[in-house]
């Protein structure tokens, strides 16, 4: 039984999940960050988990276009989808039916996940750029979060990770 665990992070928090999520599981686990250009033989995995992050509002593109290129292959298998963002701080926004990103790209997306999770993310102010750092600040003053620019906030509960990944173990020895 082999996982393949693809990520798209911006700043980090998605990649460490990831990892974290493939040592909580244990066996064997390979992990990779995700690029639809690369060519990547689906068959020899037993399970599939991609994890993405929200910047500004969306997915990057390329998650789009790697399940267009796969989603025949991933609905035919044993499949997981993430999403890290900072919107799931909030208890009422860390399910992937009421996380609005997440539910719409459900909704939206031609691939259907056996298994989907919602994690909130980390605010990491003084490693963004400049421009970074005033766009991120604007939008948590809008949604009533932290603004003190001098400050790095983890707000990923490492149980629901680790919750997650007993799901995907129990998941890969049904397959």
């Amino acid at each position: 039984m082999k996982t393949l665990i693809l990520y798209l992070s911006h700043d980090g928090q998605t990649m460490k999940i990831a990892h974290e999520i493939a040592c909580k599981m244990g066996g064997v686990v390979e992990v990779a960050p995700l690029n639809p250009e690369s060519a990547v033989d689906l068959k020899q995995f037993s399970q599939v988990v991609i994890g993405a992050s929200i910047r500004y509002g969306h997915f990057h593109r390329n998650l789009y276009q790697f399940i267009e290129k796969y989603h025949l292959q991933l609905n035919q298998m044993p499949t997981a989808f993430f999403s890290v963002n900072l919107t799931a701080r909030k208890a009422d926004k860390n399910t992937p039916e009421t996380n609005g990103y997440t539910r719409k790209f459900l909704q939206k997306s031609k691939w259907k996940p056996t298994i989907t999770q919602v994690f909130a993310g980390g605010l990491y102010y003084p490693r963004y750029r400049f421009i970074d750092r005033v766009m991120i600040q604007l939008i948590m003053r809008i949604t009533g979060g932290e603004t003190d620019t001098t400050k790095e906030i983890e707000y990923t509960n490492w149980n629901d990770v680790y919750q997650f990944a007993d799901r995907l173990k129990h998941q890969v020895n049904r397959a």
